[in-house]
């Protein structure tokens, strides 16, 4: 077959696919080929081939049941799997970038020359209430719970532009996903651990080559209250040192914020003292490098522009449902 005869069969494929499903789809694709290049250093890589297999006969077979029952609850559910999938694809992004040297190091060397401290060890010092501490707790807390306002929001009384919101916000989410897979930085809490508060405040960063392969140990955390608590258990049960640069947390929060100023403005002002919560959070408790968090609001902005840009010639060239 010829070029142009696979562009054309692509094309053929994709037709009547969600630009939600084709991102995706794009993201597992991609990641299939760098699993071909790692596949030894993978720990469980044929379970990452079924979840992809699993979700490619899913996709398709919710495409066909859409083809049949067209309605908004199939939409739901071709939607809602994908989001259900996004903290199945988080520990994937440890699995590849751990296989190359983390490079936490050189994030903290960028806060010590451009702040002069390190942040995330100062910020909590600075302002270190009990109130402050479970506020900075809620607003990271929040995260999750913040993006599914935003998507039920057009699901439910913005549908027509539900299609354009969602490819939007799977974009940039996937995208991150991809910078983690190949960029390690753990992040404040691991790297500061390794090599010692101490010597973070006194600004030596000892580089830690593959340390956070074998080695998950956090800083300390306190339990001040109910926020508090909650996070650190998300974090026991889902964190790992990956995807610290940069903050996704900021990122897609401020993704869903946009979109969110785009579809209800009274909804966006109710939400965003917690988006404020949260990206200073990011900092606070010490899951980023502020150079993180500010790469993050940076990158937002341009993979809100990217997606916006992109849906409506995609959608006619592509052929895609919403």
């Amino acid at each position: 077959m010829d070029l142009k005869g696979l562009i054309k069969n692509c094309k053929k494929g994709l037709s009547g696919l969600f630009g939600a499903e084709c991102v995706l789809l794009a993201y597992m694709g991609i990641t299939g080929i760098l699993m071909i290049f790692v596949w030894d250093y993978l720990h469980y890589p044929e379970t990452m081939v079924l979840l992809r297999a699993g979700m490619v006969a899913y996709i398709f077979i919710a495409k066909y049941v859409y083809e049949i029952i067209p309605n908004k609850w199939v939409t739901a559910a071709r939607v809602f799997m994908i989001m259900l999938t996004l903290i199945t694809w988080y520990p994937e992004t440890y699995d590849f970038c751990r296989i190359f040297p983390y490079l936490d190091h050189i994030f903290a060397q960028a806060d010590q020359v451009l702040f002069g401290c390190q942040p995330s060890l100062e910020f909590v010092k600075a302002v270190n209430s009990t109130f402050w501490y479970e506020a900075f707790n809620l607003g990271y807390y929040s995260y999750y719970y913040l993006m599914v306002i935003m998507v039920l929001y057009y699901f439910f009384f913005k549908f027509s532009d539900f299609g354009k919101a969602v490819y939007i916000f799977f974009g940039a989410f996937f995208t991150y996903y991809l910078i983690y897979d190949l960029l390690p930085v753990a992040g404040p809490q691991y790297y500061f651990q390794a090599i010692g508060v101490e010597a973070a405040e006194k600004g030596i960063f000892e580089n830690m080559y593959h340390y956070f392969q074998l080695h998950y140990d956090m800083l300390p955390t306190e339990t001040r209250g109910i926020f508090s608590a909650l996070v650190k258990n998300a974090q026991e049960v889902g964190e790992c040192p990956t995807a610290a640069f940069p903050s996704s947390h900021v990122g897609m929060s401020t993704v869903t914020m946009l979109l969110m100023y785009r579809a209800n403005r009274t909804v966006f002002w109710v939400m965003f003292p917690l988006y404020v919560l949260l990206c200073c959070a990011t900092v606070y408790i010490q899951a980023h490098y502020l150079v993180d968090s500010i790469a993050g609001f940076i990158t937002a902005l341009l993979f809100f522009y990217i997606g916006n840009k992109s849906y409506t010639p995609l959608k006619k060239k592509l052929n895609w449902e919403m």
